[in-house]
């Protein structure tokens, strides 16, 4: 089946002609100045978009040098509002930003920003030019390669001269993540700086350990924060939690706070729980550092890995909010949310998590909101519940609550995307059940047998608190009731008609995560594993909130126009526009950005990503002339992820992240550059050799000759505007 944009057309059916939300005065005062009036910057590959034919197109694409630079359409420029290492409030601007939230009162405005991990040879390069010190690298590492650069760092004695070192460099690297509060105003030109207030502040990995305050918990996983009687790790510290780290996508609410989803948690503290819900000892994820990673920063601080993998509510407008995580949100690696609050109906929240095999979540309020834009409605965080998404090859779908009399049903092994028969695999909770994390199943019998020892997720969580014990380890809890594995779900948007579209990045498995449900997620062409992607519209039952029942369609698949896709790959962030039309950026991993490739008839999705070229901004409207096309509007400098686009209210200016530029090769040294040659796909099928001059490594923003590269935050305007 290929989908392209007669596949999109056919999903927007009735949306197509509904009107947007309500727009601003500002923005109906300038329906002739819109974003959208753009021409698309020239791409590295043939496109259905670029009006030419495909003799044109070999002519005009055989060379294509990648900038390292925000590519924009004709028209548009950027300025930089703030990069790493800037001031802010009494600390600075933290690295990798990713979720941009803007919330405007009047001229005046709050820029929330995410800060969510360390790419560590562009961090060790620039780290004493951006911060103006340094740290003992070299030293560490030296005394780390014995043991294959890890330690138990916890476990060292306060006078060893190397826990003091890893204490610096651990330090150093959990400052530069969690969230930052940028306050704003807008200039008589219309666009946006910085501005001097109380609210400019920044909540860290370490919050309450190094200064600032504690987070809290709500929920039922509070219970077992608090609980004096754990199998595992107590860190001795109850409800109270120290920072936040790996935030990555968010959302934010219609009373004006600020969700902040931590992801990849286990990078920095063990994943793994026990039945009960407590942490595994910190030693379980040692400090790591060498020559290319950085790992384990929590070790050494003790923190307990259950207390990470939250949803973060934050107010920005408030300077001594340090931020709750909502417990009934699940833990998991959190990464797309949004918040659907109607007067009158309970309140839902949808999330993804973003791993291979990670699965879609929707959380229901106990109670119904009244006013959508009261702060009020943060307490209907603090009781409801969870539920994973059961995807059904006919396109319906039903929620499974994640409660302790909620049956066990896993999904099998032979349901699981693979390259190779033999690398299915299902994860679930130990069936030794004082033994912490997951146990792998390769044959539906073995988890047919595992069911049967276990009819209900009670009987897998025994103890006194068993709902917070399965939200803490709610990945694994929703495998064992078979809610659907998915294609890493990156970011979600709700729609004028209620419906909710999801951003599915990968369907490639990996043995250590899994992989999807590939009767799904397959390819334009039906293939399985699939690489570049979907994007995906879920309808919940007579359009109702708390519905148990929905219905899904893809609206659209990433990959080469030629094999059906729209031309980008690995879709990530979604914002909707005033004007209720969506974009989207990619997250092509940064290993296989600009890699070359043979097109073999045995070719696949992800041998031919370099094909892609730097990721990308695309428009993808839903209405008018252009609907169900995708339109590129922005390329990212060399190895970079543009992050967490969203458009000011007066829809004059774009806000969007550029994270870890330079991320691979670190600094670009005296304008590096290397040629490689692309076997391409003209619109006609002609196969045709482009020769791509890609430069090596970075030196965004500043742009001078050798300067170490720096996450940064970029306003985008219509030149003159």
């Amino acid at each position: 089946m290929v989908w392209s944009r007669r596949q999109f057309l056919l999903f927007l059916g009735a949306s197509a002609a509904l009107a947007p939300q309500a727009l601003p005065k500002a923005v109906a005062a300038q329906q002739g100045a819109r974003f959208s009036d753009f021409t698309p910057i020239p791409y590295p590959l043939p496109l259905p978009t670029d009006r030419l034919t495909p003799a044109q197109q070999q002519r005009r694409l055989a060379q294509f040098t990648v900038a390292d630079d925000l590519v924009l359409p004709e028209g548009f420029g950027y300025e930089i509002l703030a990069q790493w290492g800037d001031p802010l409030g009494e600390s600075w601007f933290g690295y990798n930003n990713d979720y941009l939230a803007l919330v405007e009162t009047g001229d005046q405005a709050w820029l929330t920003v995410n800060f969510e991990y360390i790419s560590l040879l562009p961090w060790r390069q620039g780290y004493e030019a951006a911060l103006g010190k340094s740290l003992p690298f070299d030293e560490a590492q030296t005394a780390l390669a014995p043991q294959k650069g890890a330690v138990n760092a916890f476990a060292l004695a306060e006078t060893d001269p190397l826990k003091a070192q890893i204490r610096l460099i651990a330090e150093a690297g959990l400052l530069d993540l969690g969230v930052g509060v940028l306050p704003l105003e807008k200039t008589p030109q219309g666009s946006w700086q910085k501005r001097a207030a109380p609210q400019a502040r920044r909540i860290t990995g370490l919050s309450g350990y190094a200064g600032g305050g504690y987070l809290t918990a709500t929920g039922p996983g509070a219970e077992v924060f608090n609980n004096k009687n754990k199998q595992g790790y107590d860190d001795g510290l109850g409800n109270r939690i120290i920072g936040t780290f790996a935030n990555c996508a968010g959302g934010t609410t219609p009373w004006g706070t600020v969700l902040s989803a931590e992801e990849n948690f286990q990078d920095q503290t063990p994943e793994a729980v026990y039945s009960d819900g407590s942490a595994v000892a910190p030693g379980a994820l040692p400090f790591r550092l060498t020559e290319r990673s950085l790992g384990g920063l929590g070790n050494v601080f003790g923190l307990a890995g259950n207390k990470y993998g939250w949803m973060v509510e934050i107010d920005p407008s408030n300077p001594q909010d340090y931020g709750k995580k909502h417990t009934w949100l699940g833990r998991f690696r959190h990464e797309a949310v949004s918040v659907r609050a109607e007067a009158g109906r309970p309140l839902a929240v949808y999330s993804g998590c973003d791993r291979r095999s990670g699965h879609f979540y929707k959380f229901v309020s106990a109670e119904p909101v009244t006013n959508p834009e009261s702060k009020d409605n943060s307490r209907l965080f603090e009781s409801g519940r969870l539920y994973g998404a059961r995807f059904n090859p006919d396109g319906t779908g039903e929620w499974i609550a994640l409660a302790p009399d909620t049956p066990v049903r896993p999904i099998l092994p032979s349901q699981i995307a693979v390259v190779k028969p033999e690398e299915a695999v299902v994860y679930l909770p130990h069936s030794d059940r004082t033994q912490p994390g997951p146990e792998a199943f390769l044959t539906d019998q073995a988890v047919q047998d595992y069911a049967r020892r276990f009819q209900t997720l009670g009987d897998l969580y025994p103890g006194g608190n068993p709902q917070g014990a399965i939200l803490i380890d709610a990945h694994l809890a929703a495998n064992a009731v078979g809610v659907t594995p998915t294609a890493r779900p990156e970011d979600t948007e709700l729609l004028a008609d209620g419906s909710v579209v999801i951003a599915f990045t990968s369907g490639w498995p990996d043995p250590e995560d899994g992989g999807c449900d590939r009767r799904i997620f397959r390819g334009p062409q039906g293939e399985t594993p699939y690489e570049c992607g979907w994007i995906l519209k879920l309808q919940e039952d007579d359009n109702r909130p708390e519905a148990r029942r929905f219905r899904w369609q893809i609206l659209a698949a990433g990959g080469e126009p030629q094999e059906g896709g729209l031309g980008f790959s690995n879709p990530d962030n979604l914002a909707l526009d005033g004007f209720g039309d969506l974009w989207m950026v990619t997250d092509i991993s940064t290993s296989k950005l600009n890699q070359p490739f043979q097109r073999r008839e045995d070719s696949n999705s992800l041998g031919t990503v370099g094909a892609f070229g730097n990721n990308s901004l695309w428009y993808l409207p839903l209405r008018g002339p252009q609907a169900g096309q995708a339109l590129p509007f922005a390329l990212g400098p060399m190895e970079s992820e543009l992050t967490g686009p969203v458009f000011s209210r007066d829809q004059q200016t774009l806000f969007l992240a550029v994270q870890h530029p330079g991320e691979a090769k670190g600094t670009r040294k005296d304008g590096a550059s290397q040629t490689a040659t692309f076997p391409l796909v003209a619109g006609n099928g002609a196969v045709f050799n482009q020769e791509r001059t890609v430069p090596q490594g970075s030196n965004w923003p500043g742009g001078q000759a050798n300067q170490p590269p720096r996450p940064a935050v970029a306003l985008i305007r219509r030149l003159g505007a």
